[in-house]
């Protein structure tokens, strides 16, 4: 039995098995990435996807992503992907290519024609198989593109040092601002993701997004403090931090309610704008 030392969960895994993100198992002793090259999705997207807003906006990005979560949000809007169901060796059941790093690289210089500024880490949660992520993008700076990771910032900052040196952007979800939240819905760690958050954007552009769930975190008081928080980083330039607030919609295992109401969504960016400089609304 060996220790992941990825994030919080510090899964405990046994030779052959896998933790619970489902990518990362344990092999002669040592825990690798079962997904490294693992691709399920590839697409070229517009930037504003992912979402980044001031992170040369107008152009594409190359957009890859693999399989496997180390959350459990029970609104996940890629859950055939980042929880797919398993078969009797808890191997994933989802479609994949391998691709190389060298392959990716190329995939991305042969988009520059359409647009592409270089690559993205996304769909699923790309740092449950960090180790691709730090050599492909290595790679893709090196070949004079840029680099994006959408994220739930859920790692070690052991994790977050391997890959940052390659990293030009991120989007980092911030689910929430209360624990209660993030242990219920999310299965995750508001600290962690916070500490992740603070070192990330004293190095790289960062943008932030929270969806907004009704009667989980949607009154005005937690606004107030989620964005109290982001403005007081790096001494106080982080009102500069875009901040995504976006609707959410019933999908995967949370279906007892209706979509926010497009008020709520303008009503929180208002009472966000008090305290950050860029605020957009999402999916209205």
């Amino acid at each position: 039995m060996t220790e992941c030392q990825v994030c919080f969960h510090h899964c405990k895994i046994n030779e052959g098995k896998k933790g619970r993100c489902l990518a990362r198992m344990c092999k002669d002793g040592v825990i690798v990435p079962e997904n490294y090259g693992m691709v399920t999705a590839l697409a070229l997207d517009p930037i504003e996807k992912k979402p980044l807003s001031r992170f040369f906006p107008g152009s594409m990005i190359l957009s890859i992503g693999s399989y496997g979560c180390n959350l459990s949000c029970r609104f996940c809007q890629n859950h055939e992907i980042a929880h797919p169901p398993v078969d009797e060796r808890q191997s994933p059941m989802v479609r994949v290519r391998m691709m190389t790093p060298e392959e990716l690289v190329d995939a991305a210089k042969r988009t520059q024609s359409n647009g592409n500024i270089g690559l993205a880490f996304t769909y699923n949660e790309p740092l449950v198989g960090y180790e691709f992520v730090r050599d492909t993008a290595r790679m893709i700076k090196e070949a004079g593109m840029h680099t994006i990771l959408v994220t739930n910032g859920t790692a070690e900052l052991s994790v977050l040092d391997e890959i940052l040196p390659w990293i030009d952007a991120m989007n980092i979800d911030l689910k929430a601002f209360t624990d209660r939240f993030y242990t219920e819905l999310a299965g995750g760690s508001l600290p962690m993701t916070k500490a992740f958050i603070e070192k990330a954007s004293a190095h790289c552009h960062v943008e932030i997004t929270t969806l907004i769930i009704p009667r989980e975190n949607d009154t005005d008081a937690e606004m107030e403090a989620l964005t109290a928080y982001l403005a007081g980083l790096n001494g106080g330039a982080g009102k500069e931090i875009p901040l995504h607030i976006t609707r959410f919609f019933p999908r995967y295992q949370l279906t007892d309610r209706g979509a926010t109401p497009v008020e709520t969504i303008y009503h929180l960016c208002d009472i966000a704008k008090k305290n950050m400089t860029y605020v957009y609304a999402g999916n209205v």
